[in-house]
C-alpha cells in the first residue's frame, strides 16, 4: 500500500506540473480538448492507457 501511495503521489506531481509552470497554456489546452470530438478523446485515452501499461510492464523487469 505504501508503494501505491508513492506512485499516486508521483502521478499527482507530474499531473500538476504543467498547471504550475504554464497555467495560461494549460487553459488553452483544456479549451482545445473541450472542442475535440468524443471519439478522438476516447482513442487518445486508450492509447495513453496502453502506453502506461507498457511502461509499467517494462519497468517491472519483464521483457
Amino acid at each position: 500500500m505504501k508503494f501505491f501511495f508513492g506512485v499516486m503521489g508521483m502521478v499527482m506531481i507530474v499531473e500538476g506540473l504543467p498547471y504550475f509552470i504554464a497555467p495560461h497554456k494549460m487553459r488553452q489546452m483544456v479549451t482545445m480538448i473541450l472542442q475535440m470530438p468524443e471519439g478522438s478523446l476516447r482513442r487518445f485515452g486508450f492509447f495513453m492507457m496502453l502506453a502506461g501499461l507498457a511502461v509499467v510492464y517494462l519497468s517491472m523487469g519483464a521483457g
